[in-house]
């Protein structure tokens, strides 16, 4: 193992020992490392110290080595004491001691660690060992003379789940802990010194991130984040991180960083999204499917009885129709309880702000109320006089919550009375806060249902006995309403006699000035609506002059809506089963028929379908949409296929006679002439106040004819911007409308042609003449 100087002597004398085998020859248990902490060198005294042989040393990495020695089972910190001794000689360029370690054969040693450096270049570390007393302790943190701050730093190093390091203050990284290399791949020699940027994505660096949070630390004392992070190589995890400015003696000298795997939570947070979104898009096509299916034969029972009601019955007679129309409309509202419920519960349930009479609409409902009040019970109603006349809020929802109350209290009281009450509770500079209250002498609430007043599905009775039914949703769905109007609701007992009072409070925004008023009247108030009766007495005198087409695939809805049609006097009324057959019954005959009443849901073609192939031929006849679908969205997704209106089943007979008065009686006739409607146009002042070219033109024309065209009138017809394709008339179609319509006061002469405007996005433009009974637009040259 020695080996001897063997060098000649020169003439200057002997030469001095050699320092290899001084070092061999020392009486010190020594150890020389590379910069890398890897073994060079072991003395003697050292491999007989320690009862290894040469080859189980030299070459090793210091740390592994150690840890083989050491006597078993032993805790995993020395790799952290001699980790933390070794960079603070380094660091300070002085010489540190190591804390006591047991290695197997049960001797404790401590070594006396000496860096040797050229100028700044390290070029290596010798650790100088010590014997100490036999130490038979298995664990060192159990040692009196084991520091806290040294303990913590041990465990530290040894915590695997986490990533615990230190920056320095520019945040580039000074420590490096095992978790730290188990997360992010890197080792202590290939990450001290870089900047913690490098675990962070291009599209956090390119908002400088790294560099803002530790502005935050600095601000705020500790920054948490969770985010993307990247390993060394490429992949990435999920990340919680906790950045904390360290002080010492009130100086800063650096963050500590803590960092957590949270990528397995992340996952299993998104499949629960994706598994919730699922069940909520399974959840309302079921609700649409099952408001469909029950929809459909309640339009055929509720119309047939509409149908029944006018026509000449006995007294008996009309009682049983009577009871088969009102146990209908008890059974539609149960499914609009259930519709609310979901919509609330799944949080698409939509309000709308509009002025709000609050007293009309008080007396509305306890006017509704009365017809179903038993004989012996009746009505007191007390309105505060600072009641506001008109607020802003929805009305609809109000009245719903209202309704729904005093409906309960009405079915619940035999005798006695109820009394409504409405006041206003508090008030601001920008809204009132009103508080409604509905007092009976009916059966009250039993104390053990209290608890569950509120709560969907629950009901006081539900035995096999019970004298009243219901959803035991009404309250439920009360209670979200009165919560989104900025409220509370709530029950007490009657303090007077038997009986239930039952509260709500609404916020309502206060109207300022009469111009707000006036300014929400024309924005969102409706028209009132014309008088049934007499808009019925119109529609008979001009019914036999106009064709209308159903389509519909359902046999008994068929009968239905034609004995609705006819009994409102309208003859010539054509039957589609289908959205296939009704296209080839429209395009056979553009200007046959003056209304198409649609169904959505039919075989071979759908409503929608068949719309768009009307729409795709250029023919603007009024379609109407009358389906089952009624859940929020439906009438949306008829009008974007180009359908005018809508109609949801059961079809409510006042609404079909406004809807046909609409379309037959207030708009314009979409086949009348191009001529005439220009002129009607200019007589309203409509084009007063721009120069009127044949595009402009016929531009107003289409946006009277169809609905929801978006743009300027004022802008040039092209194909690009109006979306629809309008042919020439044959003659043939001219003939039709001629012969339908004999008045010789409706012939005109035939407008000269008139070139629609190109643009560079449109097919080449061609000339259509305009006239008889067609407008033209923008066509390109296949017609």
């Amino acid at each position: 193992m020695h080996q001897e100087d063997t060098s000649s002597t020169g003439p200057a004398g002997p030469a001095g020992p050699d320092l290899g085998v001084l070092f061999d020859l020392a009486p010190l248990a020594l150890l020389v490392l590379s910069p890398s902490w890897r073994i060079t060198r072991a003395s003697s005294r050292f491999l007989a110290e320690w009862r290894v042989a040469p080859d189980d040393c030299v070459g090793q990495e210091l740390l592994a080595f150690v840890e083989q020695q050491l006597r078993p089972p032993r805790p995993t910190h020395l790799a952290a004491e001699l980790t933390f001794s070794i960079d603070n000689a380094i660091a300070a360029r002085a010489e540190r001691t190591t804390k006591p370690v047991t290695t197997r054969h049960a001797v404790s040693w401590k070594a006396r660690v000496i860096p040797i450096f050229n100028g700044d270049e390290l070029l290596s570390i010798i650790l100088e060992w010590h014997e100490g007393p036999p130490g038979l302790v298995e664990n060192e943190l159990a040692q009196p003379s084991f520091s806290t701050d040294e303990a913590f730093r041990l465990l530290v190093q040894a915590v695997k789940d986490y990533a615990i390091f230190l920056l320095d203050t520019n945040g580039r990284i000074a420590s490096w802990n095992t978790g730290a290399e188990m997360l992010k791949g890197y080792s202590r020699d290939d990450i001290i010194g870089k900047h913690f940027s490098i675990f962070y994505g291009k599209q956090d660096l390119d908002i400088n991130k790294p560099e803002m949070e530790l502005e935050i630390c600095m601000r705020d004392g500790r920054v948490e984040d969770e985010g993307w992070r990247y390993r060394k190589d490429g992949s990435r995890f999920w990340a919680n991180v906790i950045i904390t400015a360290v002080y010492k003696d009130g100086v800063h000298v650096g963050f500590g960083k803590v960092t957590r795997d949270l990528t397995e939570r992340k996952l299993a947070e998104s499949r629960l999204i994706d598994a919730y979104e699922e069940s909520e898009k399974l959840k309302s096509d079921f609700l649409a499917n099952m408001s469909h299916e029950i929809r459909t034969p309640m339009h055929g029972m509720l119309s047939a009885c509409t149908l029944l009601l006018d026509t000449p019955l006995s007294t008996p007679q009309r009682d049983i129709v009577t009871i088969m129309d009102e146990s209908g409309q008890v059974l539609l509202q149960v499914i609009n309880d259930l519709l609310d419920y979901s919509k609330l519960a799944s949080g698409s349930f939509s309000f709308h702000s509009d002025i709000v009479g609050i007293t009309s609409i008080i007396t509305s409902a306890v006017r509704n109320a009365q017809t179903s009040l038993s004989p012996s019970v009746h009505f007191e109603l007390f309105l505060a006089p600072e009641l506001p006349r008109s607020a802003q809020g929805d009305p609809l929802r109000y009245r719903q919550i209202l309704q729904n109350i005093v409906g309960n209290a009405a079915k619940f009281t035999e005798k006695g009375s109820i009394r409504v009450r409405a006041s206003v509770q508090s008030e601001d500079e920008v809204s009132y806060m009103v508080l409604t209250e509905v007092t009976d002498t009916g059966i009250g609430i039993p104390e053990a249902s209290l608890a569950s007043l509120f709560t969907p599905f629950m009901q006081s009775d539900t035995s096999t006995t019970k004298q009243y039914g219901g959803t035991g949703l009404g309250l439920s769905i009360a209670k979200s309403l009165t919560e989104l109007m900025g409220g509370r609701i709530g029950y007490r007992p009657n303090p007077d006699r038997c009986g239930s009072v039952f509260w709500f409070t609404a916020r309502f925004k206060k109207i300022k000035s009469l111009e707000q008023m006036q300014d929400w009247k024309r924005t969102v108030t409706p028209p009132p609506d014309p008088d049934v009766d007499e808009m019925r007495k119109e529609l008979k005198l001009i019914s036999s002059t106009k064709n209308l087409l159903v389509v519909e695939d359902n046999m008994i809805n068929q009968k239905v809506i034609l004995g609705m049609l006819r009994s409102i006097g309208f003859r010539n009324v054509g039957l589609a089963s289908n959205g296939m057959e009704a296209v080839r019954m429209v395009r056979c005959k553009p200007a046959a028929y003056d209304m198409v009443l649609m169904d959505i849901n039919m075989p071979i073609m759908d409503g929608h379908e068949a719309t768009k192939d009307i729409r795709a031929a250029g023919i603007l006849v009024p379609i109407v949409a009358m389906t089952a679908y009624a859940l929020n969205g439906d009438k949306e997704r008829c009008l974007e296929h180009g359908m005018n209106d809508y109609i949801p089943k059961p079809v409510d007979k006042k609404r079909l006679i406004k809807t046909l008065g609409k379309w037959l009686l207030r708009m314009t006739d979409y086949r009348k002439n191009y001529e005439e409607r220009i002129a009607e146009l200019r007589r309203h002042g409509k084009a007063a106040a721009q120069v009127m070219t044949p595009a402009i033109e016929a531009k107003h024309f289409l946006f009277e004819a169809v609905p929801n065209l978006d743009g300027d009138p004022a802008k040039e017809v092209t194909k690009s911007s109006l979306n629809i394709k309008l042919p020439e008339l044959r003659q043939s179609q001219l003939a039709d409308w001629s012969n339908r319509n004999p008045d010789p006061a409706s012939e005109v002469e035939p407008s000269p042609s008139v070139e629609c405007v190109e643009t560079p996005q449109s097919s080449q433009a061609k000339t259509v003449p305009l006239g008889g009974d067609g407008v033209a637009a923008s066509a390109d040259a296949e017609g």
